[in-house]
């Protein structure tokens, strides 16, 4: 079975919602192009509907697959439905496949979109309100129709889509995503060959980047609709932002986001509103998407006063607590960062590591790389969304997981987290993954998103902005994790995986640092060398994982501010102060670079401390105050 064929055929049930095998027969007729070539279309009109409002989909995957039924819960009780709805295979795709062709250029898929759109509306079944629906592909399609102003296009609804073509899309951190671009070619949209011959920043992507993004020409409403658990996040969050922004007044203030706790679906039995999510189940979100969209459409194609224009700009479902919420902005703005730090016995703390030397290593081979387990991925082979990553991620030797304590009461999270960590590596190149998950009090460890850097793009990733990794020189690796929105339970934890591979979501690295994608195709191993890497989980090089977090009360708050803790002079030779507004006595010990106890007192405000009997060199000094903490460094010069 090929992976085109796995993809569709699941699509009749994600369709229908459905067991039925009952089908529709719709009027097939085709659409005119501005080229005088024509689209094929089924066209699906209730009985006893003479006109009324039109839903257009635009479907590169057959619209054959809508004669088992029509989404937003219909099915196959077309009498059912408030309107009409006409389907349509894109240019070159399956019934529309003869009206390709390549030179001169044809229509874009905007253009055709809107000469589709303006084809319904001189239709005598069509009533003047004409929106747009569909995921994926089919809600990209939308953007790119409404970018066209075709002017009888009421409203479009795209779900987990945005128009965005751009570098990061497909080399997050200069790492290709191996098994999406698979999936994509699968498809037939054959863009690998392009990827391949682009793998680094450049003047071609950033002309295609500009051509691909185009919130001022979103005229009309605009409903999109995403999942915490889909690989597209970012790209929505950043249109919906510019939409609200930039588009034209008129519509400004008419456009909303849904965010549930959904994968991006096409095969299985997850998608955009079903109730199991990968391992996990949300029975209060299912068919919610399906609800909110008809609402919409109610409000912009029958102009039903259904209190559509009352809602608030943002909805979004809070994992772990499993509740909707609402928000005029994303990200909220009462999130305050709180950063947990990478410990030598793998635990993850707020508190400031003491040891000055620790590090923690692991090899990495290319050829047995740590597999992908879930997540945002696409291929029709692999699963989507949260799965427990004990068994067969964390049970390996090529991988450092770094684990909260249990918490005491709940931390709710909503937001983008990020990654710093100082890293070295015995090659030229390497990879550095991380997983963020969900510990559950019986051990399973669910995922929540992951993330990638290709070692030397670490810099940037224009040509000019790589390099080659010094052997076992220490560097920087910073990554950004897509946003969500989740609540870590009282009795859960939160764990940080760190490995060189999640593979086939990602490319893996050959550890050479020479080219990447050999004999330009996508996943090719040539002479892949084992990498030692390391991760330094100490005061000098701290590695840590910044979380935003909202209303989060700490059991150990640090004292970081100088004007709350002061040393002075500092560098010093024999003796330095120690200030700080707290009024009571407090603790102080002082660390050396071993991470060893040589002094503990207990002293008062502004009391001077004696040193001239240590070495010359780098200190830790630490403060304690109830259950506060402080670190700063002293040198002894």
């Amino acid at each position: 079975m090929n992976v085109l064929y796995k993809k569709i055929l699941p699509l009749i049930f994600i369709i229908t919602n459905t067991l039925s095998f009952a089908q529709l027969t719709p009027v097939v007729d085709s659409i005119l192009m501005s080229d005088g070539r024509k689209l094929a279309a089924d066209i699906y009109i209730p009985s006893g509907m003479t006109s009324g409002p039109v839903i257009l989909i635009q479907t590169p995957y057959n619209r054959i697959l809508y004669r088992f039924g029509l989404p937003l819960r219909i099915g196959t009780n077309l009498s059912s439905s408030n309107y009409i709805f006409v389907i349509a295979d894109w240019r070159g795709f399956y019934g529309s496949a003869a009206a390709m062709y390549t030179s001169p250029t044809p229509p874009t898929r905007g253009q055709d979109g809107a000469s589709a759109v303006e084809w319904i509306y001189q239709q005598t079944w069509c009533n003047g309100k004409i929106g747009t629906w569909g995921p994926s592909a089919l809600g990209k399609v939308q953007f790119q129709t409404a970018k066209e102003n075709p002017p009888h296009l009421t409203c479009i609804c795209p779900l987990v889509a945005g128009p965005q073509f751009d570098y990061g899309e497909y080399y997050p951190n200069g790492c290709l995503r191996t098994e999406y671009v698979q999936q994509l070619d699968g498809l037939g949209f054959g863009i690998s060959p392009f990827l391949i011959t682009q793998p680094v920043h450049n003047a071609t992507w950033t002309f295609v980047e500009n051509q691909n993004y185009y919130p001022t020409s979103i005229n009309v409403p605009c409903f999109m609709i995403g999942g915490w658990y889909d690989h597209n996040i970012e790209v929505m969050l950043e249109m919906f932002n510019g939409i609200r922004t930039v588009s034209p007044i008129a519509v400004r203030n008419q456009h909303r986001l849904l965010m549930g706790p959904w994968v991006h679906g096409g095969h299985g039995a997850a998608y955009v509103g079903s109730s199991v999510q990968g391992q996990l189940n949300y029975p209060n979100a299912q068919y919610w998407s399906d609800s909110l969209a008809l609402m919409y459409f109610d409000y912009h194609l029958r102009t039903l006063s259904n209190g559509w224009n009352s809602t608030q700009y943002i909805q979004y479902y809070q994992l772990g607590e499993n509740t909707w919420n609402t928000s005029s902005t994303w990200p909220v703005t009462v999130a305050s960062n709180v950063n947990f730090y990478f410990h030598q016995n793998n635990s993850l703390t707020e508190t400031i590591p003491t040891n000055t030397t620790d590090v923690l290593n692991f090899n990495y081979d290319p050829t047995n790389p740590s597999p992908t387990i879930g997540g945002p991925t696409l291929r029709a082979d692999l699963d989507q969304g949260p799965y427990d990553q004990t068994p067969t991620v964390e049970s390996r030797n090529d991988i450092l997981s770094f684990t909260s304590n249990a918490f005491t009461q709940n931390v709710v999270m909503k937001g983008k987290a990020s990654v710093h960590m100082k890293v070295a590596s015995d090659r030229l190149d390497t990879d550095f993954c991380i997983r963020l998950t969900d510990v559950y009090p019986d051990g399973r460890s669910m995922l929540i998103n992951d993330g990638v850097m290709r070692m030397r793009f670490r810099n940037g990733t224009n040509i000019g902005d790589t390099a080659s990794m010094v052997p076992n020189q220490i560097y920087d690796c910073v990554i950004n994790l897509p946003n969500t929105a989740i609540t870590f339970l009282a009795g859960h934890k939160i764990r940080v995986d760190v490995s060189s591979s999640n593979y086939p979501r990602f490319n893996r690295n050959m550890n050479t640092g020479g080219t990447m994608y050999p004999g330009g195709k996508l996943d090719t191993l040539v002479n892949p060398l084992i990498a030692s890497n390391s991760v330094y989980t100490n005061n000098i090089n701290q590695s840590y994982i910044t979380l935003p977090l909202v209303g989060f009360t700490s059991n150990i708050n640090e004292l970081a501010s100088n004007t709350i803790f002061q040393l002075f002079p500092n560098p010093t030779s024999n003796e330095f102060y120690l200030k700080t507004e707290l009024k009571n006595n407090y603790q102080i010990r002082i660390y050396n670079t071993l991470g060893e106890v040589i002094i503990t007192e207990t002293i008062k405000d502004l009391q001077t401390i004696n040193i001239s009997a240590l070495n010359k060199g780098m200190y830790l000094i630490e403060l304690r105050y109830n259950d506060k903490v402080g670190y700063k460094k002293l040198i002894k010069n």
